[in-house]
């Protein structure tokens, strides 16, 4: 069984580090990033050109709307779908209105880092001061760069809830208990929406669950694929 694995915005494999060596049964264990493409149809067309024939597909955060982009063109690639701190829901007025002024904007749109106060955010209250995990974060952005986070700031998320029926493969949905990004509606409404559907929740974790506990994620992730 293959795993497929996609990061969120402004991140790459690197976010997965510490939750891989506990997923090695798995193996292989293939990584896909976003840098391909200026919408969520073409990121995932980019994904399948080189992926395996068929995968268990893992998606964090943004990924996870790319994850469900796949499984629409190619559902007959995809075993099973784990959903991890993502959403079915559209842009907000106030994203909308960001995206429109990023448009805009003439040339390239330049990226220096994630802010500290930005990424800090992201994190659980108690890990909102770690140093080694701002920097990894920040420098995963650099290494994307301002290109990269000009296609993905610009990213048409439309509100998806209605069409999670659609989905029929085994689902798990993993959330952080206090992920100030994404709500635990939020990830509800995936649950509830996909028939089948196993919900986890994840304790004394933010947004950044493949981080903040890469131990837990991965035996919850093995336990369920073991009994699928």
């Amino acid at each position: 069984m293959t795993l497929l694995m996609i990061p969120g915005f402004m991140l790459d494999a690197d976010l997965w580090r510490d939750v891989e060596p506990a997923l090695a049964q798995w193996e292989p264990i293939t990584h896909a990033v976003a840098t391909e493409g200026d919408t969520l149809a073409e990121m995932a067309q980019a994904i399948l050109k080189d992926a395996p024939q068929t995968f268990v597909l893992i998606g964090f955060s943004m990924g996870g709307y790319i994850a469900r982009e796949i499984l629409r063109q190619a559902p007959e690639r995809v075993e099973a779908l784990v959903l991890i701190a993502t959403s079915a829901r559209g842009d907000s007025e106030v994203q909308a209105r960001r995206k429109q002024a990023l448009a805009g904007q003439a040339g390239g749109i330049a990226f220096k880092a994630l802010s500290t106060t930005a990424v800090s955010s992201s994190l659980h209250p108690d890990n909102a001061g770690r140093g080694d995990l701002i920097s990894r974060i920040q420098d995963m952005g650099q290494r994307l760069g301002s290109d990269v986070f000009r296609r993905q700031s610009l990213l048409d998320r439309r509100d998806e809830r209605d069409k999670l029926k659609t989905i029929t493969c085994p689902t798990l949905v993993i959330a952080g208990d206090e992920d100030r990004l994404r709500s635990r509606e939020e990830a509800l409404e995936l649950h509830d929406g996909i028939s089948g559907s196993t919900f986890v929740v994840i304790e004394k974790t933010g947004h950044m669950v493949p981080m903040e506990a890469p131990e837990r994620l991965a035996e919850v992730v093995n336990d369920w694929l073991h009994s699928k």
